[in-house]
This record gives structure tokens, sequence and C-alpha cells, in this order.
């Protein structure tokens, strides 16, 4: 079935993100999953963790209401298009890995047209034909069934733990307050990571 958010939405989280690309489409699509499995927002409790920093990522505050902020949007630098979901009340849990044949075969094209626009020798017609692919990429992204977007499996982990106000601690180096479990501890000295850098030359 194609994607089951309406359409008002969709330009709502467009507006939010600044604009529309394949990749919020994705975004869109893991969270419309999530809904579906799990439940809307303010019937849950529920938390996002997204294994990659592109632009679906605002798709799913918008949508599933799991923000950085509140601490129930964690994000793992692993580059993978891959988003778990957790309802914290129910035990219930699912994690999306997007299938590699979702984006058809517009790939390569695509790349190289990517490619010549930022080494600056596309044309006027590299453009508009990447404009093309991007926005049939992203309507494909829309028309997709979500069992021919994801690969749907249980979590590889339990659902992380609820935000805590923790202690801070001033940094023996700087003085300024760091939370407690952001600092480091080195010749004796409680230290913020950017002090602590400083100070141990292994990394």
């Amino acid at each position: 079935m194609p994607c089951t958010i309406d359409r008002s939405t969709i330009d709502a989280i467009i507006a939010f993100h600044g604009h529309s690309c394949p990749g919020l489409a994705i975004g869109i699509r893991a969270a419309e999953l999530a809904l579906q499995e799990l439940g809307p927002p303010e019937s849950t409790d529920m938390v996002a963790v997204v294994e990659t920093d592109m632009c679906g990522v605002d798709a799913i505050q918008f949508l599933t209401s799991c923000t950085y902020g509140k601490g129930n949007l964690i994000h793992k630098d692993y580059g993978k298009m891959a988003f778990s979901f957790y309802d914290r009340t129910t035990g219930k849990g699912l994690r999306a890995l997007m299938r590699p044949d979702a984006r058809g075969d517009m790939d390569n094209e695509l790349g190289a047209l990517m490619r010549k626009i930022a080494e600056g020798t596309a044309t006027e017609a590299d453009k508009a034909r990447n404009a093309e692919l991007r926005d049939a990429l992203q309507q494909r992204f829309l028309d997709l069934p979500l069992n021919e977007m994801f690969d749907v499996t249980p979590p590889r982990e339990p659902a992380p733990s609820p935000a805590r106000i923790l202690e801070s601690l001033v940094c023996e180096s700087c003085g300024e307050k760091t939370m407690e479990s952001r600092t480091r501890r080195f010749g004796g000295k409680a230290l913020c990571i950017p002090c602590f850098r400083e100070v141990e030359q292994k990394i």
C-alpha cells in the first residue's frame, strides 16, 4: 500500500525540514511503519534509534514526537538506513532496514549526475535531469508498499533507558560545569571531554 500519511501532513514535514527530497520520504515511511506497528505518540512511550543522520530523521521527529531534546531520539552514527522503534509501555519494538532494491535502478545515473554537480561540471540539462530523477525517486519511496521498502526484524538491542538528570561536575581544567557521565579522569582530575583530549595523546 502506498504512503498513508495525508498530503497536508507531508507538506508540514517538508516545511519543518526545509526542503523536499528522497531522504525525507524514507523517514516518512519509516515513521509510518512505526505508527502502524506501535500506535500513535499520544498512546505510546515511543523511542526511536536512528543509525543515520540523513534528512529522514526530521520526518521521524515530526511524526513520532521522538526528539533529541526529550531523550527519546537516539542517533548512532553507523551510516545505515536503519531505524529501530520501541514502546517502553508494552515492550514491543522493531528494526526497519531499508531494502537495497527499494531504490530501483536510478542510482547509477543519479550518482553520476550528483558527482558532476559537486565537481561543478554539470550542464543545465544535467541539473534538470538530476532534479527529475530525485523527484521520481521520492515518489517511488512514497508509492512502495512498506514491506517492499523495509526489511523488518525485532530490535537488535533492548529499548534505551529513559533520560536521567545527572549531577554536573566542574572540569578541573577549564572550570566549566559538565554532566558527570561525560567527564573523564586523568591525573587524578575530573576533566570534560575537550580538556581530556588535550592531555590524552592516544586519541
